[in-house]
């Protein structure tokens, strides 16, 4: 019984999984900036890995970016509005 529209074999790692997997992790560590990329990125590498059928894998490693940037982004943002609230403050 042949399936229709079933790739053969292993799926094949999402080509940017590694990368977004990388930014998101940045974004937490270093450079809030990141955060926007891995998190726009990895949205599209989500979809991408659905409308595939099972060809691209390497969902977890997307999927944990994605989070990371989301996190890495809101992080940003909150520090970003401190720092505004301390430099408009003045002593904190």
């Amino acid at each position: 019984m042949v399936i229709p529209n079933q790739p053969i074999g292993q799926p094949v790692e999402h080509p940017n999984a590694t990368a977004i997997l990388f930014l998101g992790a940045v974004s937490i560590l270093c450079c809030g900036l990141a955060g926007p990329v891995a998190w726009a990125l990895g949205r599209r590498a989500l979809d991408q890995i659905e409308e595939s059928g099972g060809a691209y894998g390497g969902r977890s490693q997307v999927l944990v970016g994605y989070v990371l940037g989301i996190v890495g982004t809101i992080l940003m943002v909150i520090i970003a509005i401190l720092f505004v609230l301390i430099t408009l403050g003045g002593n904190a």
